[in-house]
């Protein structure tokens, strides 16, 4: 980063499910840095449509919400809650950014500089990491139709190609949150 450039004041984290993005999120809030969950206005509608928390309920509510509202009808519901924050706090952190979109919708309105950081691994590993998860755990099949739907219909391969970086969480937890840290001190963003 030059020293002429400003550190960015939103980082989004974007990747696939299972490949590590709310663990770099949770640690990164842990060290005081303001976090939104994107997947919070979906469970928030879910619970407010008298709906039990599942993953296919996610689903439904996820895609009745981009239907009734556009593609980026979680990025719109999501922008007040933002941009309050960055009134707040001078990074912000945005857990599962999720389209194409979505993502030039944020840049254009967000009123802030914004990096984009994506989590990966090898697709094996992160249907076994979804399959152990406490909370929402996916079968594998449940994983690959999910990443297919989430590909055709969600556009998420638009920010996971044009992440300005990617941390690869093949390991242990330990390093991938060391490379996360390496990163962020790179970037110069505080909480």
């Amino acid at each position: 980063m030059t020293k002429d450039r400003q550190p960015p004041r939103a980082v989004a984290l974007v990747g696939m499910p299972g490949a590590g993005k709310s663990v770099c999120a949770d640690y990164l809030e842990q060290q005081g840095y303001y976090k939104f969950r994107f997947g919070q206005i979906v469970v928030d509608e879910v619970a407010q449509r008298g709906m039990l928390l599942t993953p296919a309920n996610e689903r439904i509510v996820r895609e009745s919400l981009r239907e009734a509202e556009g593609i980026n009808a979680i990025a719109q519901r999501a922008l007040p809650y933002l941009t309050n924050a960055l009134e707040q706090h001078q990074t912000i952190i945005i857990d599962g950014l999720y389209g194409f979109g979505e993502y030039k919708l944020l840049n254009a309105q967000l009123g802030a500089s914004m990096v984009v950081l994506c989590v990966t691994c090898d697709r094996a590993l992160r249907y076994a990491r979804l399959t152990e998860r406490s909370e929402r755990p996916l079968t594998v099949e449940e994983a690959i139709e999910r990443d297919f739907r989430e590909i055709d219909h969600l556009e998420k391969g638009g920010p996971i190609a044009i992440a300005d970086y990617t941390l690869l969480n093949n390991g242990a937890t330990e390093a991938l949150l060391a490379s996360l840290e390496g990163l962020i001190g790179e970037l110069g963003v505080a909480p």
